[in-house]
């Protein structure tokens, strides 16, 4: 239906048709009527369980704090321009972050497609119309990146019509820099993986006048990371909002250089000539990701640590009760920097794979989902469990653990 069509069709509709679902809560405000309090993953028949897994987009993410959700249901029940809007949080979230300016995205590989978009283009509208067809354009098209930096999300950055230049060494990298060059991106999660690290990265980049940007999407906790690489000079840094933030899981954030900040809400909605008007984010995840970002950047994150430790140790006391299993505490160094316990088993003793344990857990009641399984060890961690439900998941694992004795 037509916009003038739905117009005409409301002037003659009743009144009391059009109101009969609301209520008045003022003069200004009008909200739906409150619903019964229906389970609707119930009513649906989709299945619910216990995450003991991690972060994992195919799981939702994280859940969101109660202060998330008073926000997201507050700014639900009030109008306001967008633009305004993501400069008064933007402005916020800099100052949290150490960043010249920040706007909330569509997530980090949103940031990423809309963050280098940004420096192809400048803040010009004309320019932004030509993504992704860059051919014959004038534009610079080419992005340097690290082999080892080379997982499935570089195709952020492909989205703009650019083409990856992959290097190994110094050497390499500076033999690929060239009047095509328009950024230099760094994959911190996969730093190991790299010959050249995040400072060296940033300084060869400086030295030729090219933007960097740097991908730490999962990195967070340590929180210092929210800070570290643009007090580090990395001119643009990408990170998932629905992760340990835990706000919206289809938020995310860009923040950066004022300039490239700036050029990259060119591509964003209201506005509707570029690449990323698809990558829309409403005013309720907008305040819903700041409130998120302020929670956990004012939480005790030793005390956060110390839980988790202590909650991993609980499920690894009671699976060590069963004869012939092993358990070991690791903190990944990089992404998802969180207790992490491996549960490991003699087959001789213990006659089952890590993949049927795992069958086990997610069939079972309540079901449990952890983060992975091998031949004979399951890997799970605690950071995503509610209050008391490692006692669950230290019953369940030393039951299964028992059953294949």
């Amino acid at each position: 239906m037509r916009r003038r069509e739905l117009l005409k069709y409301l002037s003659v509709m009743p009144a009391s048709s059009m109101l009969s679902r609301y209520v008045e809560v003022d003069k200004h405000v009008f909200a739906p009527v409150p619903g019964i309090n229906r389970n609707l993953f119930e009513e649906l028949g989709v299945r619910t369980f216990i995450n003991a897994a991690g972060t994992y987009t195919a799981m939702t993410g994280s859940l969101m704090r109660a202060e998330v959700m008073d926000a997201i249901n507050s700014s639900s029940l009030e109008f306001c321009m967008l633009d305004e809007l993501q400069d008064k949080v933007g402005e916020k979230i800099a100052k949290l972050v150490h960043a010249e300016s920040a706007v909330v995205t569509a997530g980090c590989f949103s940031a990423m497609t809309l963050g280098l978009a940004g420096v192809l283009t400048g803040v010009s509208e004309e320019k932004a119309t030509l993504l992704p067809h860059l051919e014959g354009t004038g534009l610079k098209s080419e992005v340097i990146c690290q082999k080892g930096h080379n997982i499935v999300y570089s195709h952020a950055l492909r989205n703009t019509g650019c083409k990856i230049i992959m290097v190994e060494t110094v050497k390499e990298l500076e033999d690929a820099i060239n009047d095509k060059t328009a950024l230099m991106f760094f994959l911190n999660v996969q730093s190991d993986q790299g010959k050249i690290m995040h400072q060296e990265w940033v300084d060869i980049a400086k030295k030729h006048g090219i933007p960097t940007l740097i991908d730490i999407a999962a990195d967070v906790p340590p929180v210092s990371n929210l800070w570290k690489f643009n007090d580090m000079g990395f001119d643009l840094v990408c990170v998932s909002g629905g992760k340990a933030i835990r706000g919206p899981q289809s938020a995310g954030l860009l923040m950066g250089k004022k300039a490239y900040i700036q050029a990259a809400r060119v591509h964003m909605p209201p506005r509707g000539f570029n690449i990323g008007r698809g990558m829309k984010i409403n005013k309720e995840e907008i305040v819903g990701m700041y409130v998120a970002l302020e929670k956990f950047m004012s939480l005790d994150h030793d005390k956060e640590f110390a839980m988790q430790r202590a909650q991993v140790d609980l499920i690894a006391t009671a699976a060590k009760t069963v004869k012939g299993v092993s358990t070991e505490i690791k903190v990944p160094p990089l992404g998802n920097v969180t207790p992490t316990l491996h549960i490991s088993w003699d087959k001789n003793l213990v006659k089952t794979s890590g993949k049927e344990l795992q069958q086990k857990l997610r069939g079972g009641q309540p079901s449990i989902e952890i983060g992975g399984s091998e031949e004979n060890k399951i890997v799970l961690t605690a950071w995503m469990l509610k209050p008391g439900q490692e006692e669950i998941v230290a019953k369940k694992v030393r039951e299964v653990l028992s059953a294949a004795v």
